[in-house]
């Protein structure tokens, strides 16, 4: 029996390692089938057509056999064509789409499709393919947000998370890993007012609003707390990951410490 095959599946690669001395396995997030394996042989060679095109932050189309009906954890790569629109991403815009890729690594579930939320990954690349310095803060806090909302990871804005009591518009309040969102303690310079953390909830939107218009919202609200919520969020999205600590994240840690 012929061997199932996905054909021109919008791609983005997220990793690759070394499966042999001329091959790759691939891990990538794909728009219909979520985050899937895909092993690239003579991926690695000079003369190999998929060389230059399996790079990461670039879109893709993918074609692809299903490995053991759809059920093998690895399936073979066939085709690979660069749909173009953007260039690759340079320096700290660089280093923050990596950040995103092992986000995705981390959190989600192989064969786990959510196409909303890869096309909003798409927007967010092409984004970062123009964008350096403290610009990227709201765009990767809009991101993290959305992500952690797809992935039901993220608890009500608009209350207290243990009394489900409703926000006070002026108090301050933290997001914290085990406790959702609970009233700041004094000290703790990095909380949001209540009327903060409501704009971002009413940004998220409801579960039938586009994802798009819900990043775009996003990103407008998360603009002028896109530092506060810097600390808050990547504490939250590290405890969802597990340890070790994210690559990324280290390597931007030992850049600024330089």
């Amino acid at each position: 029996m012929a061997a199932k095959r996905v054909i021109d599946e919008p791609a983005y690669v997220l990793h690759s390692y070394d499966w042999s001395e001329s091959s790759l396995i691939l891990e990538v997030f794909t728009r219909h089938r979520g985050r899937v394996a895909l092993a690239a042989n003579g991926a690695k060679k000079p003369t190999s057509n998929f060389r230059p095109v399996l790079l990461p932050l670039q879109p893709l189309r993918l074609t692809y056999t299903l490995g053991a009906e759809g059920n093998a954890e690895i399936h073979s790569l066939k085709g690979a064509e660069w749909v173009g629109g953007h260039v690759m991403p340079t320096g700290e815009a660089l280093l923050s789409g990596l950040y995103l890729n092992e986000l995705l690594l981390r959190l989600m579930a192989r064969d786990d499709p959510y196409a909303a939320l890869f096309d909003v990954y798409g927007g967010v690349v092409r984004v970062l393919a123009g964008t350096q310095g403290e610009a990227l803060e709201p765009v990767l806090r809009a991101f993290e947000l959305v992500l952690l909302r797809e992935l039901g990871l993220l608890p009500s804005l608009g209350e207290e998370t243990m009394t489900l009591s409703a926000l006070e518009a002026r108090s301050r309040y933290m997001l914290v890993p085990e406790g959702g969102l609970r009233q700041a303690a004094a000290g703790e310079r990095a909380a949001l007012t209540g009327a903060q953390w409501q704009a971002l909830e009413q940004a998220l939107g409801s579960a039938n609003t586009p994802t798009a218009s819900v990043y775009t919202a996003t990103l407008r609200a998360a603009a002028p707390v896109a530092l506060a919520l810097k600390s808050q969020l990547r504490t939250l999205l590290q405890y969802h990951c597990g340890s070790p600590l994210l690559r990324t994240r280290q390597l931007m840690m030992d850049l600024q410490n330089l």
